[in-house]
């Protein structure tokens, strides 16, 4: 039995909660909201996040932060954009022995980190890895099958974050490049408000595909540039977690992008929608890619809707009268 502390009560955090708790490990999950805590200890579910899946007694909750003390693994899943100040406030409570692991997907928007990148800045001593893939919250909380990876460059660490997780419905592969997984898993929210769009636009099913297609392209390119693998990207963490992210209602970057090609203000659809990791991330990328000298035009295009009043129409028609190439030019 090991001592497993989740950092965020939100619907990942809580599935990978009751995923530890089924194999025997004692699981404690912190969140910083006390009325979001004692609604989960009152209702035995979280109502908003994963309505109609029981969460065992025998899981904590709390929003004391002493509890991660002693722990053996502590898994950040907070939004990305609260994992620095989140991994700085924890720091009293934990050691040089603890495994953390992110499960969040985004950069850090001032450095172009990943998150582990971030928390191994702030944690130089600790074995730091990363569980990401297409993954819905939503469905890995009801035990429908679903596979991810566990990534991290101490293999021991990635082994251990597979014990704790894997079941007969939460399958875990081993990766040895986080940069790689990370880079998928933050770039293809970008690529999934763009599809967002598309379907708000009412384009078909060709547009998504094509969009899909390219989109890879476009994370590969830069995630290369940036030190991950090419294979990393034909995998879970890359075209699997496209994917799921393209393609299903229960992603919240999809949906905004709906509501951003229905007419709906970048801004407005963002607070409708709640945490869009893909509209922040988007800045950082756009970045980055200009930084490497990647062509990334879904991003460029996504970014002047997103940021510069750019029409969704008119985006479109610019990537699709955008001079003749060869296929597989990478830049």
């Amino acid at each position: 039995m090991a001592k497993i502390t989740i950092l965020g009560a939100g619907g990942f955090g809580v599935s990978l909660a009751i995923a530890a708790y089924q194999n025997q490990h004692q699981v404690t999950v912190w969140d910083i909201s006390e009325e979001i805590v004692q609604a989960i200890l009152r209702d035995g579910e979280h109502k908003t996040k994963l309505p109609g899946v029981k969460i065992p007694k025998g899981i904590g909750f709390t929003t004391d932060p002493h509890c991660m003390e002693n722990s053996d693994m502590v898994v950040f899943v907070v939004p990305s954009l609260f994992i620095r100040s989140v991994a700085q406030r924890v720091k009293p409570f934990l050691t040089k022995d603890t495994i953390l692991v992110n499960a969040s997907k985004g950069l850090e928007e001032e450095t172009f980190l990943t998150m582990s990148q971030i928390i191994q800045s702030e944690y130089p001593e600790n074995a730091v890895g990363v569980i990401t893939g297409p993954s819905h919250a939503e469905e890995v909380g009801r035990g429908v099958p679903t596979t991810v990876v566990a990534a991290s460059k101490n293999e021991a660490a990635a082994v251990q974050i597979q014990e704790v997780f894997s079941s007969h419905t939460l399958r875990i592969y081993i990766n040895a490049d986080p940069v790689g997984c990370e880079i998928g898993g933050a770039l293809k929210n970008i690529i999934a408000l763009a599809a967002g769009i598309c379907d708000g636009l009412h384009c078909g099913d060709n547009t998504k595909a094509a969009l899909m297609t390219r989109g890879i392209h476009e994370i590969t390119n830069l995630g290369v540039k940036m030190g991950g693998k090419p294979e990393t990207f034909g995998g879970l963490s890359g075209i699997g977690d496209l994917i799921v992210t393209c393609c299903s209602m229960h992603s919240r970057n999809r949906r905004a992008g709906i509501l951003i090609g229905e007419g709906t203000s970048p801004e407005d659809a963002v607070k409708q929608v709640g945490t869009v990791e893909g509209y922040y991330c988007c800045h950082a990328a756009w970045a980055l890619a200009q930084k490497h000298g990647v062509s990334m035009p879904i991003t460029e295009q996504l970014y002047h809707i997103l940021f510069d009043g750019a029409d969704p129409k008119q985006a479109l028609d610019n990537l699709m009268s955008r001079p003749k190439k060869h296929e597989y030019e990478k830049f």
